[in-house]
């Protein structure tokens, strides 16, 4: 059986496409009174899409939920089902960087236009959720869900909006409060101007590629390089670089610490209501 159509085992036809066996009458005129619109599972590997097709159309839903191993399974048999409005492109273990599961994706995503490809896999690393996203999904659903968590999200990415798994909000925030603690101890004690200087001080850069780099006179950057010493009672640029250094650890040990601690007052609590 290579492509689908997964039969409703509580017999709630609605939601299924059944056989298409019937004579003198069009395929067309069987699914007329049923789902107006359909969902397509793509997975090349037959028992998991029909496992996950079956369970799908237990779930009362208003798309007809067909199985197919690839697109062109899919094309040969197209003018049997109503219109798609979603493609769930099941990977299982896969990475989003195999190449050829990042061109399925920009494939999917270019020819189906606005219908929405959303990925399902059972990473949800955050670097393989972005690079979905990069590559054209609408949506990333993690296969640690249930599968009424999962007709939800879907029904979510048909309405035009998009879903990613809240650990990757939570590694988001994580990567822009650590930018934001580098930043910090910078803005606190030189201008703008002067934190630009630092940072090329920083990466060894001289005098002259720090003017070209920043629109700036060579004698303006002396100047702020001067006035950057003073602030941080330094005798020569080697000496400033060394306690920027210092200034940076330290403010992104800091927030390490402080976090450390939250976590243990965070685990006794749990422990306490054990």
């Amino acid at each position: 059986m290579n492509s689908a159509l997964i039969p409703n085992l509580d017999l709630r036809q609605e939601n299924v496409a059944l056989p298409l066996k019937v004579e003198n009458s069009s395929a067309a005129s069987t699914l007329l009174s049923g789902p107006k619109h359909s969902l397509m599972i793509l997975d090349n590997r037959e028992l998991d899409r029909q496992c996950l097709a079956q369970c799908m159309a237990a779930h009362k839903t208003d798309l007809l939920i067909l199985a197919f191993g690839t697109v062109e399974e899919w094309k040969q048999k197209r003018d049997e089902y109503p219109p798609l409005s979603a493609i769930l492109l099941n990977i299982g273990g896969k990475k989003i960087d195999d190449p050829a599961v990042s061109e399925q994706i920009s494939s999917l995503s270019s020819e189906f236009g606005t219908i929405p490809v959303i990925v399902l896999a059972d990473s949800d690393d955050f670097t393989q959720i972005v690079r979905a996203l990069e590559f054209g999904a609408k949506g990333y659903i993690p296969a640690s869900v249930s599968v009424s968590v999962c007709m939800e999200l879907i029904a979510l990415s048909v309405a035009g909006g998009v879903f990613v798994p809240a650990s990757t909000l939570f590694a988001m925030r994580h990567l822009l409060e650590s930018s934001n603690s580098i930043a910090r101890p910078l803005a606190g004690i030189f201008t703008d101007r002067q934190a630009e200087v630092v940072e090329a001080l920083r990466r060894g850069k001289a005098n002259k590629i720090i003017a070209y780099e920043l629109n700036l006179r060579e004698s303006t950057v002396k100047v702020h390089v001067r006035n950057i010493m003073k602030k941080v009672k330094a005798t020569n640029r080697t000496e400033v670089v060394f306690k920027i250094n210092d200034l940076f650890k330290e403010s992104i040990t800091a927030p390490e610490k402080s976090r450390d601690r939250a976590d243990a007052i965070g685990r006794s609590t749990v422990a306490s209501h054990h």
